[in-house]
C-alpha cells in the first residue's frame, strides 16, 4: 500500500510520453501542428515509409552493431579494474576509485569539450603526439570517416561508461566469501579457474543487470555522438539512432517521423533486453 503513490506516478511519468508519441507517429505531425493546426491521421504510413527508406536500416543496423562494441569493450575494461581494485592495496584503490569517480561525475557537455580538442585536426594532443613519434598525422580529421569518427566516438562513450561498471562489480565482488576462494586456493585452483568457476558464477546476477544497461545506454547514446558531428563530420554517414530521430524532428520537422522511429526505439530496446529478462523471471519462478 504504501508504494502504491510513487508506483502510479512513475506509471504516469512514463506512460504519457510513450502515448504521447505512439499518437503523433499515427499523425501527419509537421511543424504546423505544432502551432495549433490539426493533424491528420494517416495510422501506420508513417512506419511504411519510414522502414521503406534504405537509409533507416543503415542506421539501426549502425546504431546496434556500435551498440554491442561499446557495450562488450565497456564490460571487458570495468571488469578488469573491478579486479584490480580488489587485488591492490588500499592507497591504490582509493586513488583509482577517485579517479574514475570524476570521470564519471564530469558532465557530458564538459568531457566533449576536453575531448574534441584531445581529437582537434589541427592542434589536437593525440595528433601532436603521433606526429612527434614520427607517424604520418599531422592535421589529420579523426571526425571525416566514419570508421575513425565511431573509433573515437567509442573511446569516448567507453571512457564515460566504465566507472560504472568497475564500481558496480566491485560491489558484487566484495560479496564473494574469502574462505570460498582460500579453499579453492589450497585445492590448487589457479587464479583464472578461482575467477571463472567461483567468482563469475556468484556475481553472474550483477554481471547481467550491468551489461542490459550497457546495452540500454549505449543503443540510446545521443550527446556524445550530435557534439562529435557538431566538429564537422557528414551526419548522414554518421548517424545513430538518437541523432537520426534529432533530424527527422529537429532538422525535418517531421515530428510524426520522428515519432515512429522513437517508437521503433522503444521496441528494439525491449527486444534486446527480453532475453535477460527472461532469465530474470524464470530464476524468480525457481525460487
Amino acid at each position: 500500500m504504501l508504494l502504491i503513490p510513487a508506483t502510479v506516478i512513475v506509471l504516469l511519468a512514463m506512460a504519457y510520453p510513450v502515448i504521447w508519441q505512439l499518437i503523433t507517429s499515427m499523425q501527419q505531425f509537421g511543424l504546423a501542428q505544432q502551432f495549433g493546426a490539426p493533424p491528420e491521421w494517416v495510422w501506420f504510413d508513417n512506419y511504411v515509409t519510414l522502414f521503406s527508406n534504405p537509409t533507416t536500416w543503415f542506421v539501426v543496423l549502425r546504431s546496434v552493431l556500435f551498440c554491442l562494441a561499446a557495450a562488450a569493450v565497456t564490460m571487458a575494461i570495468g571488469i578488469g579494474f573491478a579486479l584490480l581494485m580488489q587485488a591492490t592495496s588500499k592507497p591504490v584503490r582509493l586513488t583509482l576509485q577517485i579517479s574514475m569517480l570524476l570521470a564519471w561525475a564530469t558532465p557530458v557537455v564538459a568531457a566533449m569539450t576536453i575531448w574534441n580538442w584531445i581529437f582537434d585536426w589541427r592542434r589536437g594532443l593525440v595528433n601532436w603526439l603521433l606526429t612527434n613519434l614520427g607517424l604520418p598525422f599531422n592535421g589529420h580529421n579523426w571526425l571525416q570517416e566514419p570508421l575513425s569518427f565511431f573509433l573515437v566516438a567509442l573511446i569516448i562513450v567507453v571512457w564515460m561508461s566504465v566507472p560504472f561498471v568497475a564500481f558496480s562489480v566491485y560491489a558484487g565482488l566484495t560479496q564473494v566469501p574469502g574462505e570460498v576462494l582460500e579453499a579453492a586456493q589450497m585445492d590448487g585452483a589457479s587464479p583464472w579457474q578461482r575467477l571463472r568457476l567461483i567468482i563469475v558464477p556468484i556475481i553472474k546476477p550483477v554481471l547481467g543487470i550491468v551489461m542490459l544497461l550497457q546495452i540500454i545506454w549505449d543503443l540510446r547514446v545521443f550527446t556524445q555522438i550530435k557534439l562529435l558531428q557538431d566538429r564537422g563530420s557528414i551526419a548522414s554517414k554518421t548517424d545513430v539512432l538518437g541523432t537520426y530521430i534529432y533530424q527527422l524532428g529537429v532538422g525535418s520537422s517531421d515530428f510524426a517521423m520522428a515519432s515512429a522511429m522513437s517508437i521503433f526505439v522503444l521496441l528494439l530496446t525491449i527486444a534486446l533486453s527480453w532475453a535477460y529478462v527472461r532469465n530474470l523471471i524464470k530464476e524468480d519462478d525457481e525460487s
